[in-house]
């Protein structure tokens, strides 16, 4: 990402100069620079506000409520791992994070559910179907209030930021119903690591034999 980014400031810096026009690049860069960290301290006083809900909300039990009742939900898009494991717990709260929009408090949580799916994979070098759905419904990103992105538009100050909750809703919905889909639909390709290690031995016991 750093060499992206050094790419498009240096063609940026040469095609300003060919058509002379280096000083606005320059004044556009500096601007740019000087609204980035507008936005970065806007960004500091929104999340800490969400990030204080959620704790609220985890020390006064809410998100564990919320964890309960999508838990079926949990159970049947991973229903390779066991019920009793503390994947699916980190899974529903990673997701309730992720709907209200706090991608930093979901991370940390994101990180040890896969680390839980991790030691209920067999094959340790490739990503099993659980991984590999728990990836797609991060990625796809489903929110219900766009904390981010609801900080980035007061920090540029947008006078209704808003108005982009029913587009993320809408956008998120499908993207989130569309990775879980395609993830389900791929899966039918490769079987689950834990039958197709049973496979596998049973047809060596068989050799055996």
């Amino acid at each position: 990402m750093n060499y992206i980014f050094y790419f498009l400031i240096v063609i940026s810096i040469i095609s300003g100069a060919i058509n002379g026009r280096l000083q606005e690049v320059v004044n556009s860069i500096l601007t740019g620079a000087e609204l980035s960290v507008k936005v970065a301290f806007s960004l500091i006083g929104i999340m800490a506000f969400w990030l204080g809900m959620m704790e609220i909300a985890k020390k006064s039990g809410l998100v564990e409520i919320i964890a309960k009742i999508i838990k079926p939900i949990t159970k049947r898009l991973f229903n390779e791992i066991p019920e009793n494991s503390p994947a699916v717990g980190d899974i529903a709260m990673s997701f309730t994070a992720n709907a209200f929009g706090l991608t930093n408090a979901a991370t940390p949580i994101g990180i040890k559910a896969m680390e839980e799916l991790q030691k209920q994979n067999i094959d340790k070098k490739s990503a099993s179907n659980a991984m590999c759905m728990f990836l797609a419904m991060n990625t796809a990103g489903f929110q219900l209030i766009p904390a981010t992105v609801i900080a980035v538009l007061i920090g540029i100050g947008y006078k209704n930021p808003t108005e982009i909750i029913a587009p993320t809703l809408l956008v998120t919905s499908i993207a989130f119903i569309s990775a879980i889909f395609i993830a389900k639909l791929l899966e039918k390709f490769w079987k689950p690591q834990n039958n197709a290690a049973q496979t596998d031995s049973d047809a060596i016991d068989g050799g055996r034999r």
